[in-house]
């Protein structure tokens, strides 16, 4: 999949392996020789992390970049400005779980996402994972929504969506607008 230059915002169903799909996609840039950063309030499972990453070298592991973010949101959008800006061949941002999992996304939260989109360097893809949630009002059937979908757009983000479609591995991805079936298994992901 080519993610070169484009900002997505990933709803995912909670527990559907929206955090695997983040690292898979890092995976595949580390691999095109590509540096990755990866911010969030916790570190992906680290047995999770070794499956997906297996096939990469201990040089290639090594772009790599986690930082874990809290306190100030603006704060972490600065370190990841400042490491997306002075890093050589950053292609990835990851900001995996970077607002609270349920209830309207704050404002300044969303300023600070625009703000990124606006400053990261045109080629890199910024991919945001967040907890959708359900349309309680019955106005669509979708089985997950994107919370703050209007103003994400508006700042130029695709809308994606994961949920689980029967039990087990098997996952619906929606590519704004493009659904994909996908298999999540310990290699990463099958289409």
């Amino acid at each position: 999949m080519d993610l070169k230059g484009r900002h997505i915002h990933l709803a995912v169903e909670g527990s559907t392996g929206g955090t695997t799909i983040g690292l898979h996609f890092a995976a595949d840039t580390i691999a095109s020789g590509q540096r990755v950063l990866w911010a969030s309030t916790e570190m992906p499972n680290p047995a999770r992390f070794s499956q997906l990453f297996e096939h990469l070298s201990l040089v290639e592991s090594s772009r790599f970049h986690a930082m874990n973010f809290g306190g100030r949101f603006d704060r972490a959008i600065d370190a990841l400005l400042e490491a997306a800006t002075s890093l050589p061949s950053v292609g990835l941002v990851v900001l995996d779980d970077w607002c609270e999992a349920s209830g309207r996304i704050p404002k300044n939260s969303l300023e600070q996402i625009s703000r990124f989109a606006s400053e990261t360097p045109s080629h890199v893809c910024i991919l945001l994972i967040s907890k959708g949630s359900v349309d309680a009002s019955g106005a669509t059937d979708d089985p997950i929504v994107a919370r703050a979908s209007d103003q994400m757009k508006k700042n130029g983000y695709e809308i994606w969506r994961l949920w689980r479609t029967k039990e087990g591995p098997y996952r619906t991805l929606d590519c704004a607008g493009e659904i994909r079936a996908l298999k999540l298994e310990d290699s990463g992901i099958c289409l």
